[in-house]
């Protein structure tokens, strides 16, 4: 089957359908082939096209590193450094009194915090209310990994790292996050990307796009009408607002004024784990400069020695010691991006031993990607906005061959096939 066909046969209603997607594809530095399909707003009735913009889920973790990285060049962070020396408090997980957490380890996930059911605070609490006993999120140690969870060396993905490491940048630069990355990194990728949908200019705000689900407080049918879980706006929010959320603690969903929030003192609420509102064209030019060992257009944005420390696994799973949870397809883990070996139950591509190194994306009903193929310039990116199906426990949101969703296994087995491979 073609790509084409592939790609529209994922559109529709029910099951494992989509309510919209795009799929951008590089074959040798160019780009080769490009698909936009369905609604970036059902209610009313707007295409999804390349410059809409989503919010990616955890592809936004890469650039979060991309500025950590440039940070790191400029001598104003160190990688292995306490953390508690940047954050202004001492921050120990109670278990491993003795062992510093540092940046590489909340960069890596190996940092022993866990995110519990929130992890993104509103901008009149600090980050040290989830770790301080008397804290109003301590809740019982929860975000503490057990003893046996061995801090630097135990891989449990967590979403409050970033959050953490958010914070940290604006210590080291003394600015607000979000306004950090929009003048730096997202600036030198030719981007109108933000964190803020307050912070969009008229244009931008008419491109966004709303993540959906057949999901009603918690209750999924296929049969429901598609509801909107994000960014389902007809009138943009005020300035100086933020909708904080959190995935398993919907029932917390509110929109905040931080008018009065204090720089570096909790960045979860810009989300720099997942909150990135970013188009297709945008992607791209992330994934351009990763091919290109950091330069983008002439301009040398990460230096590749930081760039290749990224790429270098900081972490690998080993199943005899049972040394943390793989989710499945994470079995190694670099700095904000890892690799998926093509012979694992990780791979993307059937038929064929095709590696990729990027990051993938998956919350409010986005399924996003960012790959490419070590040693080459082939590379694709993909979102899709929506989800029928619970895709926790329903057995058709499983991959056929991987451990993957269906989705991603359609979407780049696909491209393999007709692209990579030929």
């Amino acid at each position: 089957m073609t790509l084409d066909e592939e790609l529209e046969n994922m559109i529709g209603d029910n099951g494992s359908k989509v309510p919209g997607l795009g799929v951008i594809v590089f074959k040798d530095g160019e780009e080769v082939y490009s698909k936009f399909l369905g609604r970036r707003h059902i209610n009313q009735d707007k295409p999804l096209t390349r410059d809409t913009r989503f919010r990616v889920a955890s592809i936004s973790k890469m650039f979060t590193i991309f500025t950590i990285m440039q940070l790191v060049d400029q001598g104003k962070i160190n990688l292995d450094a306490d953390i508690s020396d940047y954050l202004g408090f001492k921050l120990r997980n109670p278990n491993f009194t003795d062992i510093s957490i540092t940046v590489r380890m909340l960069a890596s996930h190996t940092s022993s915090l866990r995110d519990g059911k929130i992890y993104s605070l509103p901008p009149e609490f600090r980050i040290k209310e989830f770790f301080n006993v008397n804290g109003k999120f301590f809740d019982n140690r929860i975000h503490f990994a057990h003893r046996n969870e061995e801090i630097g060396k135990y891989f449990s993905y967590c979403n409050l790292n970033y959050g953490i490491l958010g914070t940290i940048i604006e210590r080291a630069t003394n600015e607000r996050f979000d306004l950090y990355q929009k003048k730096h990194i997202l600036k030198q990728l030719n981007t109108k990307a933000d964190y803020l949908v307050a912070n969009l200019n008229e244009n931008e705000f008419e491109n966004l796009g709303t993540l959906y689900q057949k999901n009603i407080n918690g209750v999924w049918n296929e049969n429901f009408d598609w509801t909107a879980q994000i960014d389902n706006y007809e009138i943009q929010p005020a300035n100086d607002t933020v909708l904080i959320q959190n995935p398993y603690a919907r029932d917390t969903d509110k929109i905040y004024s931080f008018e009065n929030y204090e720089i570096g003192t909790n960045a979860t609420i810009f989300s720099p784990a997942g909150g990135l509102r970013i188009s297709f064209e945008e992607l791209t030019h992330c994934l351009e400069m990763l091919m290109n060992d950091g330069n983008y257009k002439g301009t040398q944005i990460i230096r590749n020695d930081l760039l290749t420390e990224m790429k270098t696994p900081q972490w690998i799973y080993n199943e005899k010691i049972s040394n943390g949870d793989p989710y499945g397809v994470m079995f190694n883990y670099g700095l904000g991006i890892y690799k998926i070996d093509g012979n694992s139950k990780a791979r993307l591509c059937r038929d064929h031993k095709i590696d990729l190194i990027g990051h993938s994306g998956e919350a409010y009903g986005m399924i996003s990607g960012l790959y490419f193929i070590p040693g080459t310039k082939d590379g694709l990116i993909f979102m899709i906005n929506g989800e029928a199906i619970d895709i926790d426990s329903d057995k058709r949101s499983q991959g056929n061959f991987s451990n993957n969703y269906i989705w991603e296994e359609i979407i780049i087995n696909s491209i393999c096939e007709n692209i990579f491979v030929k």
